[in-house]
């Protein structure tokens, strides 16, 4: 986010204003920077480039498999599409991701649908549209530009910029939607992936576990949030919960 607003004229100092953040930090390869001080950039960048349309959406572009480590390459290395967003959720907190993902499909489509509603609504827009246009990157990378998207669906009333999203990514969202998601043909998600490894699916895997592990919080919320969205998963019931 950083060499984003740089690029539009933003310097490291306004980003970071408020955030505890220092520039050292974001050269050190550990340090883990806590969500609400990432949401305090966030809105650092809102204020600095008001006039920027689209912004969320366009940062959301930049972000790559490389860019999340051991958790981008797992979804590398996966079977097919769908089984990398079923163990991109799996390990959700890995990721950038604000939305809360799942994954969803019929006979003709899949679709990964994100919910927002538990983003502060100053941010809400913003953070949604970056999580979109990142697992359109993600798609197109993984599937090495071979699985086209189909829809981009919001629920929202179609926003004066939305013109520019089109430009960006060359689809056409459509508003007023009964949920925000990316859809795509059901054949494409279960295609072969051409970079599947079992073995080197296990091996992150593993390390992607232990990573969870680390950043777990002390206490009981930090204990259900780690189990939620950790090894139960979202899907995970409340008696689930209580039993673990």
């Amino acid at each position: 986010m950083v060499n984003f607003a740089a690029r539009l004229g933003v310097d490291v100092e306004t980003c970071l204003m408020g955030t505890g953040i220092s520039e050292r930090q974001l050269h050190e390869a550990d340090a883990l920077i806590e969500r609400q001080q990432e949401m305090r950039l966030v809105e650092n960048l809102i204020l600095a480039l008001p006039e920027v349309p689209a912004l969320g959406f366009e940062l959301g572009l930049q972000y790559n498999v490389a860019t999340f480590g051991l958790w981008g390459f797992l979804l590398r290395t996966s079977r097919t599409l769908r089984e990398a967003m079923e163990v991109a959720i799996r390990y959700l907190p890995l990721s950038t991701a604000y939305c809360r993902l799942t994954t969803w499909s019929d006979a003709d489509e899949f679709c990964v649908v994100a919910d927002a509603d538990e983003i502060p609504q100053h941010l809400r827009r913003f953070l949604l549209e970056r999580d979109t246009a990142t697992a359109i990157q993600l798609v197109r990378e993984l599937g090495l530009s071979g699985i086209r998207i189909k829809r981009i669906e919001y629920q929202a009333r179609a926003p004066d910029d939305a013109a520019r999203i089109h430009a960006l990514c060359g689809i056409a969202p459509q508003y007023g939607c009964a949920r925000a998601a990316i859809v795509l043909r059901r054949q494409d998600a279960d295609m072969s992936l051409p970079m599947y490894d079992p073995h080197l699916v296990r091996l992150l895997e593993g390390q992607c576990r232990a990573q969870l592990e680390r950043r777990q919080v002390t206490g009981v919320a930090g204990q259900v949030r780690q189990l939620v969205l950790g090894p139960l998963g979202l899907v995970a019931s409340i008696e689930e919960v209580a039993r673990q």
